[in-house]
């Protein structure tokens, strides 16, 4: 079983991984495009979450994960009750090409684009400034861009949204 990360999962699987590999997904691409009321904002004040957002030509870098042996089903139930939590992701089988040259097929949660959380097409700045200042359960929504960004350049996967993203919450933090 593989699972391709492009977010919050690259720093925190939180499931036993038997195998860590640079992917590339090809028709999506990492955006900002998912109002979070749960993990990294609330309902009163959402916050923003990456979710993979269909494009045509687009493509995202990300990491291919391979499941431990043995670990499958617990890894599925513990992606579904953190992924799942308010039906705006769907869950899909993609097809992933590894940096290795292996294609495999990986589970992906994807924004479904006629959710009431979907908010794709925001401008940056309005996402900096709605990232600056939210937080949820899993802490401020600004730590989430950071980990995520960090760990991206981290592993030569950089992406310059991300980039430009972390430094100007970092400017609006600051003031």
């Amino acid at each position: 079983m593989w699972v391709f990360g492009y977010g919050s999962l690259i720093w925190q699987p939180d499931f036993p991984v038997a195998e860590a590999v640079p992917a590339r997904l090809e028709g999506w691409h990492r955006s900002f495009c998912m109002r979070s009321i749960h993990h990294r904002g609330s309902e009163a004040a959402p916050g923003l979450v990456l979710a993979l957002d269909a494009a045509e030509g687009a493509a995202c870098l990300g990491v291919a994960f391979r499941v431990a042996p043995g670990a499958e089903a617990e890894t599925l139930a513990g992606l579904r009750e953190r992924e799942l939590v308010s039906s705006a992701y769907l869950e899909r089988m993609l097809e992933v090409a590894l940096t290795d040259g292996r294609r495999v097929e990986a589970l992906a949660y994807v924004i479904d684009p006629a959710h009431v959380q979907y908010c794709g097409g925001l401008p940056l700045e309005e996402q900096a400034r709605i990232i600056a200042a939210a937080a949820g359960g899993r802490g401020p929504n600004r730590d989430y861009l950071w980990n995520t960004a960090a760990h991206l350049d981290q592993m030569g996967l950089g992406d310059p949204d991300l980039d430009w993203l972390a430094a100007r919450v970092r400017a609006l933090v600051q003031r």
